[in-house]
């Protein structure tokens, strides 16, 4: 029982992986597909990246509460912990961006990818000095965020792939909020972002 933890952050890497190549796929940008792909396929690798992207994030929250609950936390599971959600969440903007021109998502994906590659440098820049970085509180409503937005996003690039209604008030107000919420997370995500940066300064500095 103890392993579980560890194996559900190893599955998220999975199905990260899995997603971003079943949205490649679906936008035609798998060369197999290519030639192959046909309305019916293209909703059906669409659905299914959701479905993967929406466990996978699931698994964020639970891995940690059973690593807590059982006493199971580890070194491993520290490590593949962080790597496996921004894995996630940067495959999972990649493939939304290869689902076509989005303009209200463009600059926060862009940000929010910014941001996550600059702090995974200077935790590299940091542990090499012996300094250590805290995850936030907010860092970790940023994560919460990020997720929940993209989740959102995914559902309004493959709104098609659900038989939902188009053209109605429905998916006019979806859009609003998601887009509303992503560009909250990257909002969030840039403040967090600079409150690392001026950790590490400090912790350097001194």
């Amino acid at each position: 029982m103890k392993s579980l933890p560890n194996i559900l952050t190893g599955s998220r890497l999975v199905m990260a992986l899995f997603m971003f190549v079943a949205l490649a796929a679906s936008s035609g940008s798998v060369p197999y597909f290519a030639d192959r792909l046909e309305p019916q396929t293209q909703f059906a690798l669409q659905r299914w990246a959701v479905y993967a992207f929406v466990v996978a994030a699931l698994t964020d929250f639970v891995d940690g509460w059973l690593a807590r609950k059982f006493d199971a936390e580890t070194v491993w599971g520290a490590i593949l912990d962080p790597i496996g959600d921004k894995v996630l969440v940067c495959g999972a903007i990649l493939g939304l961006l290869s689902l076509g021109p989005q303009p209200w998502v463009v600059l926060p994906a862009g940000l929010i990818l910014f941001r996550e590659f600059t702090v995974s440098a200077l935790r590299e820049v940091g542990a090499g000095k012996g300094v250590k970085l805290p995850v936030t509180l907010l860092a970790k409503w940023k994560t919460t965020l990020q997720l929940t937005a993209l989740t959102m996003e995914l559902i309004v690039a493959a709104w098609g792939a659900f038989s939902l209604p188009d053209g109605t008030p429905l998916r006019h107000g979806f859009e609003v909020a998601a887009h509303s919420l992503f560009w909250l997370a990257a909002l969030v995500t840039l403040i967090t972002g600079a409150q690392y940066w001026a950790q590490t300064r400090k912790a350097l500095a001194g």
